[in-house]
């Protein structure tokens, strides 16, 4: 999740006042006495979240402590560590998900490894489950968020789904990310090729989503960089957005971002200030995985069974908010009141998404941003 997801969390983390060291390397393998290191680097998007109770669990269980580098939005930290291949800057990597998945892969990010209790992981979200480069950590859907008041103070129905936006009523409402920089943007532009199918490269016309791009630049789609631009900066429905007096009450975001805004608003509304609509959602996994040339391997296959074991999966609703994908794992009671469940998400095949990504996203950007 974006980003991720992916999410609402880029917010979160810093509220949070989140673990999150940068450095040059890793810190990571034999010491220049020859002893073992007992830190393992974590490299991450912006919107990685751990409470500080956790990640102490983690070093009193292992012996290792985690250190955390974070390297922009997901898409961008994947092309990074690309660029880092060989000598990456830490241990383990998280933040790769569906979307982007194909192009970790590819070029050879990962080291195999089959973390403990992978057996409690539903086998749907494990992509890679012969040869274990990754590992399934959360998972979370990208759909359309709204502001309630914006809506009910002017007596609009707010949108429901993707035909929706290209509406007159919503012109000038929306405000995306852009998917080559952005993994709920890239997430967005996946959904819409789901729900229209691919008119070719030319469909420039009425023809599949580009077709549909068309409407919506029409519409007066605003496009911008990051998650954290858009959701906190450009969307009305969010405290930061409130506080900028934004003037977009549509914005790409997550099913699980409305208890974001209870969690943290001040005062504390009864009720989320926003809402989803519910058919604009695809579904997003996000995996980790230990770096290939990883300075300590060891460290980060314990990191990776402790992704996945109980006390991690329980802590994500509410740092990250998403979903666990351990079957185990207990969503807390904000998460539940206030996220939407999407029963029926769009996805994409891995193969699908790994044969065009590059090509939609470079159409995308010669119809939308000229």
């Amino acid at each position: 999740m974006g980003t991720t997801k992916k999410t609402a969390a880029g917010a979160v983390a810093t509220a949070l006042g989140v673990l999150a060291l940068t450095a040059c390397g890793t810190g990571s393998g034999d010491t220049a006495d020859g002893v073992k290191s007992r830190t393992v680097t974590l490299v991450s998007h912006d919107s990685f979240a751990a409470s500080d109770a956790v990640l102490k669990a983690f070093t009193e269980e292992t012996g290792y402590t985690v250190k955390v580098l974070k390297s922009g939005d997901a898409v961008e930290a994947v092309n990074k560590a690309v660029l880092t291949k060989g000598a990456p800057q830490g241990d383990v990597f998280f933040g790769v998900d569906n979307t982007t998945l194909s192009r970790a892969l590819d070029n050879g990010l990962f080291e195999p490894y089959e973390a403990k209790g992978l057996d409690r992981v539903d086998e749907a979200v494990q992509l890679d489950k012969g040869r274990h480069r990754v590992t399934p950590v959360d998972y979370g859907d990208i759909c359309v968020n709204y502001d309630k008041k914006y809506f009910a103070d002017r007596k609009l129905a707010p949108p429901r789904t993707f035909d929706d936006l290209a509406e007159p009523a919503y012109r000038n409402l929306l405000v995306v990310e852009n998917p080559e920089r952005s993994s709920p943007g890239l997430g967005f532009l996946l959904g819409t090729a789901a729900a229209y199918g691919d008119g070719g490269a030319s469909g420039s016309g009425g023809g599949g989503w580009q077709g549909y791009w068309k409407k919506l630049k029409d519409n007066g789609v605003k496009v911008v960089d990051s998650w954290e631009i858009a959701y906190n900066q450009e969307f009305s429905g969010s405290a930061g957005g409130r506080k900028a007096k934004a003037d977009r009450p549509l914005v790409v975001s997550y099913a699980s971002s409305p208890p974001v805004e209870v969690l943290y608003g001040d005062p504390k509304p009864a009720e989320a200030p926003t809402g989803v609509a519910e058919g604009t959602c695809y579904r997003q996994i996000e995996f980790a995985g230990l770096l290939e040339g990883a300075g300590n391997p060891e460290g980060g296959k314990a990191l990776l069974d402790f992704m996945v074991g109980k006390k991690f999966q329980e802590d994500m609703p509410l740092n990250m908010f998403v979903h666990p994908v351990a079957k185990d794992a207990k969503l807390p009671e904000l998460f539940t009141r206030h996220g939407v469940v999407i029963d029926e998400p769009l996805t994409m095949a891995p193969e699908k998404i790994a044969e065009n990504r590059d090509q939609w996203i470079q159409t995308w950007s010669s119809l939308v941003l000229k």
